[in-house]
């Protein structure tokens, strides 16, 4: 009888244990925690010590430039980053000001304040193109005798804000050349057009106030603002 009693008691040890393990099993029946090999884009850093710390391993610089920015008599700084891998991808614009202890910090940051490098063809827009830091100003210039034209935009400092202040254009088409003039916080647009196809290429200047508005560098296109002045114009 004891025998028997032993020999049950050993089975249901033997069964409880064979039960625990499955439970305690992980649900991958590899036994293998899988880990995300997928590559991890480092996030752009809002300071550091250098102009580099705020550029990925992805980017380079294109452009940059310095000067006082915000008044404090710091020399700030503005890069224009382009992907190495892709010329065709979107570009970004950051804004670095500078701290008394000469460290950085990240200001403003736009990915449409600067167009593309090519069109779809291959075409470069604008050649060349330049940007500068002066009085509190921050300028972007882009130049193209081909259909593109020439636009000029200027970024005012106001109340730690960079707003559009002044937008120029000047294209030369069949038959006209025009040239566009806007002051976005005043509301005043100036279009110029001289006709070409008369031998006297006589010319027409317009002036049109139109409504004040408040373009911030973080988010504005300056080709999207350009189109709806001479859409506004047309309509007056």
């Amino acid at each position: 009888m004891k025998k028997i009693i032993s020999t049950l008691l050993f089975a249901s040890l033997i069964a409880y244990s064979c039960n625990k393990t499955k439970t305690q099993a992980p649900k991958n029946s590899s036994g293998i925690i899988k880990k995300d090999t997928a590559p991890v884009e480092k996030e752009q850093s809002t300071a550091g010590k250098q102009v580099s710390d705020f550029v990925s391993s992805q980017y380079e610089i294109q452009y940059e430039t310095e000067g006082d920015l915000n008044h404090d008599g710091v020399p700030d700084k503005a890069l224009v980053l382009r992907k190495k891998d892709d010329t065709l991808a979107q570009r970004t614009m950051i804004v670095l000001l500078k701290n008394p202890d000469k460290t950085y910090r990240l200001f403003k940051s736009s990915e449409t304040v600067f167009p593309d490098e090519y069109n779809e063809s291959g075409y470069k827009m604008h050649d060349p193109e330049d940007i500068s830091i002066e009085k509190g100003t921050l300028n972007i210039n882009l130049y193209d005798i081909g259909p593109y034209g020439n636009q000029f935009s200027k970024f005012k400092y106001v109340n730690d804000n960079l707003i559009l202040s002044y937008i120029e254009t000047y294209n030369m088409g069949a038959g006209s050349h025009s040239a566009l003039y806007y002051e976005p916080m005043k509301g005043k647009v100036i279009l110029e057009t001289v006709n070409t196809m008369e031998e006297e290429m006589p010319s027409e200047t317009k002036k049109v106030q139109v409504k004040k508005e408040r373009f911030l560098f973080e988010n504005v296109s300056p080709d999207d603002v350009v189109t709806n002045v001479y859409n506004s114009v047309e309509q007056e």
